[in-house]
């Protein structure tokens, strides 16, 4: 089996493949004051509860944005697991080229979701991962990384205006019944909300304009759920991209 790992700036996902079908997965908050050990157990308890044994996983692959993890989660799966596992970046063989300015600035997770896409619906595509930050990766029909953009994530633009000012309180994300909000609470949502929409769909369609060739447009991340069926220009919702494409840049390294 193989242990694929995204560590997030948020969140951290695991996924176990039985070969290509993904079988497991989890997501648990990222915590950058753990040790490898207190991330071991919390693994092998997910796993055990799962019913697999942590003898079963023979190789590992690992996406970082949060440099000081990706230490900790090689040392758990050589310590906890005895496999030295692949880690997304320079030297690991993508089979996509990255047509960055400095191909090393892109993030590992970007790379990851642009592989993933364009593996299973082909070129041009789009992909729209809502992270932490929103980023939007464009790949050419003949699979090369072209770039993007990247905006605020909706949680960060909300904790702004929680910690920013004096009097708007925190609120819970989700879509307001109206526009015209009729109290504090339903105008932050609103403004949020359809604000947020606004701004992914105007994006998608100007990087759409630069691409040759009629681009798919791919969701993923935490909040693509809740917001994905709101934005006409998103063709399909691909919860675990991220995941799908450690499995496929492990299997390039073979």
């Amino acid at each position: 089996m193989l242990l694929a790992v995204d560590i997030g700036n948020t969140n951290t996902a695991f996924g176990v493949f039985q070969g290509q079908k993904l079988i497991e997965d989890w997501k648990i908050k990222t915590e950058r004051d753990r040790t490898s050990d207190e991330y071991a157990l919390t693994l092998i308890n997910l796993l055990d509860f799962a019913g697999i044994e942590k003898q079963e996983i023979k190789a590992a692959i690992i996406s970082s944005v949060v440099p000081p993890l990706t230490p900790v989660f090689q040392s758990l799966s050589q310590k906890h697991f005895q496999v030295r596992p692949l880690v997304v970046g320079p030297g690991l063989k993508t089979g996509m080229p990255i047509l960055y300015e400095n191909p090393l600035e892109v993030g590992a997770d970007r790379v990851v979701v642009a592989v993933a896409a364009f593996e299973k619906y082909g070129g041009p595509c789009v992909v729209v991962d809502f992270g932490t930050a929103t980023t939007f990766d464009a790949v050419s029909s003949r699979g090369e990384y072209l770039g993007g953009a990247i905006a605020p994530g909706i949680q960060i633009s909300a904790d702004a205006l929680f910690l920013k000012t004096a009097k708007l309180p925190r609120i819970e994300i989700k879509k307001p019944k109206k526009a015209i909000g009729r109290s504090t609470e339903s105008s932050m949502q609103s403004g949020l909300f359809f604000g947020y929409i606004g701004l992914i769909s105007n994006i998608i369609e100007k990087i759409k304009k630069e691409l040759t060739g009629n681009a798919k447009v791919i969701s993923t991340g935490g909040f693509a759920a809740q917001i994905s069926h709101e934005i006409k220009s998103i063709n399909f919702h691909e919860p675990h991209l991220t995941l799908e494409g450690l499995r496929i840049i492990y299997e390039r390294n073979q």
